[in-house]
């Protein structure tokens, strides 16, 4: 009987996915995180300009588990983590599936300091000598992580700076394409301080306005997690809801409904951040994958 050979090659990469599962499960269990299972289908996820639910029935597929982990920080979980499958409509390439696994993980109590903190321990945890190899490149470990704002990325690497490439719409063109690519090498970058326009769910700073207490993580030139400090103001997030969703429908796309349970509930939840990390990813960071295909048992071509 003739076996499928795009699936038997996988089974090294496969592996060591599973044993990196089970490590990433046991630090947070270790740290005394609460694992949790939430919904993956519900009435509306948080409009997002450049996120598209794929639809179910007259519901959606969770494009995060954001929205309901913060509703459990809300009833008095004070800390939670949950791996789980997300769908995101149209994102296919090298580093992008439709379906893919996401860890989040939230704390109350904490800010966007910490949680870069407990980045770099879960990483060093994970990867069991100073150092790693991805592509050729070698990532090292040992010392601090780099944290480096928008303001001085977009300085240092981009052709505009950051306030021209926001008010010329360029800022998302600019960071994909010039930006990224120098980010994380040699050492991982926590690129900090997103500019408050694109605070998204995060709080801002209180010293800075200006700027929001949110990171992103980049290794070798990959984005691997987003974070921050969480917005608790329900008032300010409908706002930002509204001109997300304005948005949307500018462009043409199709309405989502306000997820008014998470408004009503947010006022209650205390001071926490809270990050989404890659999963798979991850993955391909630790075992030296090229695509993102090599680290998952089936992808959509594979069905």
């Amino acid at each position: 009987m003739e076996g499928n050979w795009a699936l038997t090659k996988k089974r090294a990469r496969l592996e060591q996915r599973a044993r990196i599962v089970q490590m990433v499960r046991a630090f947070f269990i270790s740290r005394e995180y609460l694992e949790v299972e939430t919904p993956q289908r519900l009435p509306g996820n948080a409009p997002e300009a450049h996120i598209d639910a794929m639809t179910s029935n007259d519901w959606f597929l969770h494009t995060s588990p954001e929205l309901c982990m913060k509703r459990l920080l809300a009833a008095g979980y004070e800390k939670l983590f949950q791996i789980c499958h997300c769908w995101r409509d149209g994102e296919r390439g090298k580093r992008h599936l439709p379906e893919f696994t996401m860890l989040e993980w939230y704390a109350a109590g904490c800010d966007y300091l910490r949680l870069m903190d407990e980045c770099e321990i879960l990483l060093r945890v994970l990867v069991a000598q100073e150092h790693f190899t991805y592509q050729g490149e070698t990532i090292d470990l040992s010392g601090p992580f780099e944290r480096l704002t928008v303001a001085e990325a977009f300085e240092r690497y981009a052709t505009l700076g950051l306030a021209e490439a926001l008010e010329s719409d360029r800022f998302d063109e600019l960071l994909t394409l010039e930006v990224e690519t120098y980010l994380g090498r040699g050492r991982p970058t926590f690129l900090i301080e997103y500019p408050s326009e694109l605070a998204a769910l995060a709080r801002c700073h209180p010293e800075r306005p200006q700027v929001a207490e949110r990171f992103e993580l980049y290794i070798a030139g990959l984005e691997l997690a987003n974070a921050f400090s969480e917005l608790t103001d329900p008032t300010e997030q409908r706002r930002r809801f509204e001109t997300d969703e304005a948005e949307r429908r500018a462009a043409g796309k199709p309405p989502y409904p306000v997820p008014e349970k998470f408004l009503t509930e947010l006022a209650a939840m205390p001071e926490a951040a809270g990050i989404a990390l890659g999963l798979d990813r991850l993955v391909m960071l630790l075992t030296d994958a090229t695509i993102i295909d090599e680290v998952v048992a089936f992808s959509p071509e594979l069905l």
